[in-house]
């Protein structure tokens, strides 16, 4: 079978879901395998699976590390773990988006992501605070 690309839209929801699903593997210290959970999300073959979804997993596993850092200089008396686990995906999906798998696109359009699943899947309101943070985070100065 031929790798099909989803629509961004859809790509963008499994990216979102498959990012839950290894901050969820993380955080209770189980082994992570990547390539079973971006199948699971995709219901494809990890060969076969959208090389967006591929994409954002690895960028944000792999530099997990440094990101996380990054949004809490500009979180004033709170800590990227105290977030909701979705609001730390959608954070992350934002910032692999923009840095690692798309670096001409522009911040606004990958704030309106942000903030369009921020509005769909957190409390009223939190869309502020995901919009807050990602404007102070993403600029092209690393």
């Amino acid at each position: 079978m031929e790798n099909i690309e989803l629509s961004r839209t859809k790509a963008q929801q499994k990216a979102l879901s498959a990012l839950y699903g290894a901050l969820t593997y993380l955080d209770m210290q189980e082994p992570l395998e990547v390539e079973s959970l971006v199948s699971g999300i995709t219901g494809r073959s990890y060969a076969d699976s959208d090389l967006y979804v591929k994409g954002i997993v690895i960028a944000a596993l792999k530099h997990l590390n440094e990101i996380i850092p990054l949004f809490q200089t500009h979180m004033n008396k709170w800590t990227f773990a105290r977030l909701n686990r979705v609001e730390q995906a959608i954070l992350l999906l934002a910032y692999c988006h923009y840095y690692y798998l798309e670096p001409a696109v522009d911040k606004g359009v990958v704030i309106d992501i942000a903030v369009r699943f921020a509005k769909a899947y957190l409390d009223d309101g939190d869309y502020k605070f995901v919009n807050a943070i990602l404007d102070k985070v993403l600029t092209r100065e690393k």
